[in-house]
């Protein structure tokens, strides 16, 4: 008797197991068309990340247009204020958060600058002549707005190159003159990065209603 029970019970358990088998397959053939007939939908709302922080307001805004005047060269160099003058324009219209236009009169900004200064300090040298030099350039600049004349921006920035000297005078003075041109691009790009920082943090807006700044 206690053989058939077992067997009996046995039988029982495999008909529990085979059934249990049965629904798990008909569940799995089930689910693709539960998962279809559900209607997933995968959707980003919102403007989502902005790349570098940038203030989202500050981003919405109409890019400001932007004339740059052509600079006063204060300093013994002469023939640098077109140069420069280019170098801002090129370096302002990739990366400064404006639009360069060529007018004045169609421009929601124009910018103003000076060279201040060009220096040539002696950076190594023997007993008898110097080994190496650099180009130091000094510049400052200033932006106001069109219609009102009030200045929302006003910043110095210094470029520098360094360059070897050689015993013929006529290749220095081109070596010279190529240090310098570098130390022009470099405080150009120095300008347009600071005016495109100031313009990704609200600066403009915020300066509207400030009293000119100062020169840092």
């Amino acid at each position: 008797m206690r053989e058939k029970r077992d067997g009996k019970e046995g039988r029982i358990d495999r008909g529990r197991w085979w059934a249990c088998r049965a629904s798990l397959a008909a569940l799995a053939c089930l689910a693709p068309a539960l998962l279809a007939g559900c209607g997933y939908q995968f959707r980003v709302e919102g403007a989502g990340p902005t790349i570098g922080g940038a203030n989202p307001s500050a981003s919405q805004e109409p890019t400001p247009r932007l004339a740059i005047q052509l600079l006063v060269n204060k300093s013994f160099e002469p023939n640098l204020e077109a140069r420069y003058t280019n170098y801002l324009r090129h370096e302002f219209s990739s990366g400064s958060g404006t639009e360069v236009v060529p007018d004045s009169e169609s421009a929601d900004l124009v910018l103003t600058g000076e060279i201040l200064s060009v220096s040539l300090p002696t950076l190594s040298f023997s007993q008898t002549t110097t080994l190496e030099s650099r180009a130091e350039v000094m510049m400052m600049v200033k932006i106001e707005e069109t219609r009102t004349k009030k200045v929302v921006w006003l910043q110095r920035s210094k470029g520098s190159s360094e360059f070897y000297v050689t015993s013929d005078l006529q290749f220095n003075r081109s070596l010279q003159n190529r240090a310098m041109e570098q130390a022009g691009r470099f405080a150009a790009a120095d300008l347009a990065a600071r005016f495109l920082l100031h313009v990704e943090s609200g600066g403009l807006t915020k300066q509207a209603a400030s009293p000119a700044p100062a020169a840092p």
